[in-house]
């Protein structure tokens, strides 16, 4: 089959693929890729570039790694996909164990699902079929706070800011969920106790009618990029106890290492009755995601009427997927990554620091390996995509955000080249 130029390729895609958040009426022309190695992209014009968003947040372990690799060479010649429906296989079971392993205490239940939205999704059902299930029919709302980011999906965007967030437009067709303010405590500040006032005023007042309060632990994804304290996340915890409520968290960004836990609930020491996760778990190598819980949940669905949880996706428990996932587990669990996670912390911490002095800058901040530069006016991203590349790296800032959360296995010179290229653009800007 004879190969593309790269003009036709662009030229294609322009007619007829609609990418994340783009428009056909003033398309923005995507860059079209040859290849893909470790913490680089090459372009199909010869370009390569250091990749400082891990494809969003999901390649921790950069571009083919061996080990991924051979683990989907060796399961596509036996099976890459059966359904899951009465049938079972080696790769989903292990890996519903390493996860249960791996995750919060209590959490040794796992649903495998093929996406993060979709991983949310089926928390949420799990939280208003528990309730159900427990006779609490009036349960039907979520509490949730403001700022947050849960998925591109109907059940999810509900969930995503609704005022700030992407998706505003769709409020008139969205269920109604209850909304706090969001956490005004941020990472390393002292916590104090009317910092969660607005939370306990909103339980107060509407607990009778709330299945579960969902909330991304610590970090607040692209609903801001914003780092809260630990000790907000424990009240949580014990504000959802007090008042007989599930608690899902949501860590299909966080989840794996990225800030320098392995996931986002062990900086307050504290286990989610729901979990959910995706994005790393396969180490960007294809999609999959899973949703974790409780005996007493899992337990509280069966009792109810239906006797089973009500979900089934075509390409659940994926094998060839499941096989990749077992395969970046199992990198993760050989333990570099909290060296690795340090090291970005410290490169990103000194390389970032210039930005602080711009007067276009309105805030600077690290934690693990996420770094961000927040402006006072957002970006304009038919000007400021381009300067990127020119500079030999890949970002992808959103709104007034310019963060990177780049690959672990990432050197120090790389890195150091990442963030001088941030702040050299930002200083344009």
């Amino acid at each position: 089959m004879a190969q593309l130029t790269p003009e036709q390729i662009s030229n294609l895609d322009q007619q007829h693929v609609w990418h994340p958040y783009s428009s056909f009426t003033s398309p923005l022309a995507p860059f079209p890729v040859a290849s893909t190695s470790g913490v680089r992209i090459t372009l199909a014009d010869g370009r390569e570039l250091i990749d400082g968003m891990a494809s969003w947040w999901s390649a921790v372990h950069g571009y083919g790694h061996p080990k991924l690799k051979q683990a989907a060479h060796d399961q596509i010649e036996t099976m890459s996909h059966v359904m899951f429906g009465g049938l079972t296989h080696e790769p989903a079971v292990t890996l519903c164990e390493k996860l249960v392993k791996l995750a919060p205490q209590g959490l040794n239940k796992v649903f495998i699902s093929d996406s993060g939205s979709v991983a949310v999704e089926v928390a949420i059902k799990m939280a208003f079929q528990y309730s159900l299930s427990q006779g609490n029919k009036q349960k039907n709302k979520l509490l949730t706070v403001k700022n947050g980011y849960h998925g591109d999906t109907f059940a999810t965007m509900a969930t995503c800011d609704p005022v700030n967030g992407m998706h505003h437009m769709f409020e008139n067709v969205l269920s109604k969920h209850i909304f706090a303010q969001a956490p005004q405590c941020l990472f390393g500040e002292q916590f104090e106790e009317h910092h969660i006032a607005d939370v306990k005023q909103k339980l107060e007042t509407h607990h009778a009618s709330i299945a579960a309060i969902i909330l991304e632990p610590i970090v607040q994804g692209a609903g801001g990029m914003r780092f809260y304290s630990p000790d907000y996340l424990k009240r949580i915890r014990e504000l959802c106890d007090e008042y007989k409520i599930l608690l899902i968290a949501d860590e299909i960004a966080t989840g794996f290492g990225r800030t320098g836990k392995m996931f986002a609930c062990e900086h307050a020491g504290i286990s989610p009755d729901i979990l959910c996760v995706g994005k790393a778990l396969t180490g960007g190598f294809m999609s999959l995601a899973a949703t974790l819980c409780t005996d007493k949940v899992a337990k509280g669905i069966c009792e109810g009427e239906a006797g089973v949880f009500m979900h089934g996706p075509t390409f659940m428990g994926n094998p060839l997927a499941c096989a990749v996932a077992n395969a970046s587990l199992d990198v993760l669990m050989e333990g570099h990554w909290p060296a690795q996670v340090a090291k970005i912390q410290t490169g990103l911490e000194k390389g970032l620091a210039p930005a602080r002095a711009l007067s276009q800058v309105k805030d600077v901040r690290v934690l693990g390996a996420i770094g961000v530069i927040e402006l006072h006016e957002p970006v304009h991203m038919p000007t400021v995509q381009p300067m990127f590349v020119e500079e030999g790296v890949w970002v992808r800032p959103f709104g007034k955000l310019v963060y990177v959360l780049p690959p672990f296995i990432i050197n120090e010179d790389d890195l150091a080249f990442l963030t001088n290229a941030m702040v050299k653009v930002v200083s344009k800007l």
